[in-house]
């Protein structure tokens, strides 16, 4: 599969793990793996350096669906940092399980799929649709933490 093959002949980078703003303190693990499951925490979107990444807001409101779309995939890239620091190698991701993806959304805003496409579409064009399908949900919050638009949760299966 060669997953970070394929991620730099697409010129995406992963990020460095996440810097936590000052008086943020998070005690628990971002991959938990147990048997051939790794469960991943709710992430969400980082900038290479590590420090959470703009634009922040309400989907609909102060960020733009398009824009909230971006930070799904940034997303993507965030817990497939997780999971290579965990794992050493992203191709020992057999199968993604199942998704669950967060929106900060202002009210009235409906189009939670459609931001989490973001995710969805680029795990599908990195592991193919063999591996990459998962089952999802995708909803509105009325907060998330650090004002980010998305967070997003996962579950894959893995080989040993």
């Amino acid at each position: 599969m060669h997953v970070e093959t394929r991620l730099g002949e697409l010129g995406l980078v992963l990020p460095e793990p996440l810097k936590l703003p000052a008086g943020l303190r998070l005690p628990f693990s971002w991959v938990r793996v147990r048997g051939n499951r790794a469960y991943l925490s709710g992430h969400g979107p980082l900038l290479p350096d590590g420090t959470p990444a703009g634009p922040f807001g309400r989907v609909g409101a102060e960020v733009t669906p398009e824009q909230a779309y971006q930070s799904a995939r940034l997303t993507a890239l965030s817990i497939l940092s997780s999971l290579k620091r965990e794992l050493g190698d992203l191709d020992r991701v057999t199968a993604w399980l199942r998704v669950f993806g967060m929106v900060y959304s202002a009210p009235g805003f409906t189009s939670q799929p459609n931001v989490i496409n973001g995710f969805s579409d680029l795990i599908i064009e990195l592991y193919g649709p063999a591996a990459g399908q998962h089952a999802r949900s995708a909803v509105g919050m009325a907060e998330l933490p650090l004002g980010l638009p998305v967070e997003i949760e996962a579950e894959v299966e893995i080989a040993p």
